[in-house]
């Protein structure tokens, strides 16, 4: 009996881990990509390589969708992008916000922010 008791906290706690793992990863910046998009490679070489390194990256790991492809289930619930490329900040399977086109380094980053700002 007391093995069960033990066995059911440590169950409990394990569930409670997870999902306060789970919550801390909640957000994703979709990025709505296709080929021979100019902007898209600009963003993937001024910001792309380095993001997953900075804090936003930490906060809302990025997530490459093709605009034209089939996008995966969990990512089904959100409005289709219509220009290459588009940014969606999801959390918890709702959109947050969205930044369609890319201004640029200097301004992405700004522009990021007021979106991560907006995460419950």
């Amino acid at each position: 009996m007391n093995w069960l008791i033990q066995r059911l906290i440590k169950t409990a706690c394990l569930v409670s881990l997870l999902s306060v793992c789970a919550s801390a990863t909640a957000a994703e910046l979709l990025v709505v990509e296709q080929d021979y998009c100019p902007f898209c490679e600009r963003f993937n070489q001024e910001i792309a390589v380095a993001y997953p390194k900075t804090a936003e990256g930490q906060r809302a790991p990025l997530v490459r969708l093709q605009l034209d492809a089939v996008w995966p289930a969990p990512y089904t619930f959100i409005e289709p992008a219509a220009v290459t490329p588009t940014f969606i900040l999801v959390s918890d399977g709702e959109e947050v916000d969205r930044l369609v086109g890319y201004p640029g380094d200097e301004h992405f980053w700004f522009l990021l922010n007021e979106m991560l700002d907006k995460l419950p």
